[in-house]
C-alpha cells in the first residue's frame, strides 16, 4: 500500500478529511459532522501518518483486546508512537500485511471514532452502521 492508496481509503468515509496540525509532513485524518448554520462539530482523529516512504506507517485507533491480539500475531503492528498504546496501534506498511487487512483496520478505527460521537452527529455525516446496533441508547 502506498501513500495515495492510504489517503484514498481514509478520505472515502463520510465526514472524513485530511488535516495537518503537526506540520505539512504528517497527514492526520479526522471525521466531523456539520451543525445547523454551516458550523462544524470538533473533529476527531482516526488515522495519522508521516507519509514517509523510509518509515511507512500509520497510527490507527483499535479496541484494546483486539490491539493486543494484532500485536501478538503481526510484528508489523505495535503500540503507536506518541499515542495511548492501549487504544492506538502503529501499523508498519512495508508490504507484509495484506492491503485488505490494512483497509479493515482503517475502517475499524473510523468506526470506533464515529461510535464515540453523539447519535445526532453520527447521522450527520451519513454514517448509518450504528443504527442497527443493540448497544445502549443507540
Amino acid at each position: 500500500m502506498d501513500a495515495a492508496q492510504l489517503k484514498a481509503i481514509c478520505l472515502s468515509f463520510p465526514g472524513a478529511f485530511e488535516d495537518f496540525p503537526f506540520g505539512p509532513e504528517t497527514s492526520v485524518f479526522k471525521v466531523r459532522a456539520a451543525v445547523a448554520g454551516g458550523a462544524w462539530h470538533e473533529a476527531k482523529m482516526f488515522a495519522a501518518s508521516a507519509m514517509n516512504p523510509d518509515d511507512w506507517s500509520v497510527s490507527l485507533k483499535c479496541e484494546p483486546a483486539l490491539a493486543e491480539q494484532l500485536r501478538a500475531a503481526h510484528p508489523e503492528i505495535a503500540g503507536a508512537w506518541h499515542m495511548n498504546k492501549t487504544h492506538w496501534n502503529g501499523v508498519r506498511l512495508d508490504g507484509n500485511l495484506p492491503d485488505a487487512m490494512v483497509r479493515d483496520m482503517v475502517e475499524d478505527s473510523y468506526d470506533l471514532v464515529v461510535a464515540s460521537l453523539s447519535r445526532k452527529q453520527q447521522q450527520q455525516p451519513g454514517w448509518a452502521r450504528l443504527s442497527g446496533s443493540s448497544g445502549g441508547s443507540r
